[in-house]
């Protein structure tokens, strides 16, 4: 029988709510001004995101698995990736001094009106920054305690471990492959596309699936199959995600239109663009690129310089082609039918989305 996509996400909310009342219980032994700490993560976890790295995990148990009767513990063990990818929102955020996310002030922004607020003394901003690092770190930590708390089957556990440890090393390699491309201001479709692999691609379809086929003991060509599958829709949900950071709506998205473009992120639609715009333009691209105080102006310039250049009908056709691929590796025999059904749609759901 197929878990309903809502059903499934209410599931992983309530292991999530369960879990952070008991984190904040403990944290409360510290003092009292530990509950901004957990309002804050309740808040950030609980009041947001899609849950696609559960529902991966979850259909890359189903792969193997035609039963729901005993998925409790896989349930838990996938609610523990929105830990992990909160953490890696909230550093992100501190990283590419973005104040807003999901439509709120981001973490460090949160932290640092706090201090503003209560009239301390010291630079808000620097305080606001401390405290985000330091609950991104508790987020992995305690993404950590969840994932063991999950008690997955002891002959597959240590599988599903090596896999969930993998994911988590290469999610923060991918990290800083991606600010050392800023830094150095490349314009490399290569490395474009290698921060798209590492940096998200990984953490958010390949990892979940094989953390959920590892639970289920799934044979190696189960693993391949969903490989893939994750490989190629990883990097379509990643491009659909640098054409929302350029064209995205700000009240659909939640953060400020063009941010990426502010921030002078080295995605695809900015290397496409630079090896394909006029020399006028590209000097444009390359001047404007990074700029924080870019004016909706500034940004509309850049946007047709990414526009006229043929950039942004390359990345569409680019996630079109390997969302395509990705639907088609489903074909694979080794993956059970209703599993394929589901992350057919999931397929869908990555890369036709808004937000």
């Amino acid at each position: 029988m197929s878990e309903p996509a809502d059903a499934l996400t209410h599931r992983v909310d309530t292991a999530l709510a369960s879990f952070l009342d008991l984190r904040a219980k403990s944290l409360s032994r510290v003092g009292p001004e530990l509950a901004a700490v957990t309002e804050a993560i309740r808040t950030f976890v609980l009041d947001g995101g899609k849950r696609l790295r559960p529902r991966f995990a979850y259909w890359g148990w189903r792969s193997v698995r035609e039963s729901t009767d005993d998925d409790e513990a896989l349930v838990t063990a996938a609610a523990s990736l929105e830990l992990l990818h909160a953490c890696a929102l909230v550093h992100d955020d501190v990283m590419d001094d973005s104040d807003f996310r999901r439509g709120r002030p981001a973490t460090h922004a949160a932290f640092a009106a706090l201090h503003l607020d209560s009239g301390w003394p010291g630079a808000a901003h620097e305080f606001g920054a401390a405290a985000a690092i330091l609950v991104g770190d508790l987020l992995l930590a305690w993404a950590d305690t969840m994932f063991a708390a999950a008690e997955l089957d002891a002959s597959a556990l240590p599988r599903a471990r090596a896999v969930y440890d993998d994911m988590r090393e290469l999610v923060m390699a991918g990290q800083y492959l991606d600010i050392l491309v800023q830094a150095r201001g490349d314009f490399s479709i290569e490395d474009a596309l290698r921060v798209a692999e590492y940096k998200t691609g990984k953490y958010t379809v390949e990892g979940p699936l094989h953390i959920g086929a590892a639970a289920a003991g799934a044979p190696d060509e189960v693993f391949a199959a969903l490989s893939a599958y994750g490989r190629p829709l990883g990097e379509a949900f990643q491009l659909r995600d640098d054409v929302l950071g350029v064209f995205g709506d700000p009240a659909v998205t939640g953060k400020p239109a063009g941010d990426d473009l502010r921030e002078g992120k080295r995605t695809l639609l900015v290397a496409l663009a630079m090896q394909s715009a006029s020399q006028v333009e590209a000097e444009l691209l390359r001047h404007e690129l990074g700029d924080r105080s870019m004016d909706d102006h500034g940004v509309a310039a850049l946007r047709e310089v990414i526009v006229s250049s043929g950039a942004l009908d390359q990345v569409e056709q680019r996630i079109s082609q390997r969302t395509a691929e990705a639907r088609t590796a489903l074909g694979c025999n080794a993956i059970a039918d209703e599993a394929r059904a589901a992350l057919d749609q999931l397929a869908l759901a990555a890369t036709e989305r808004h937000t």
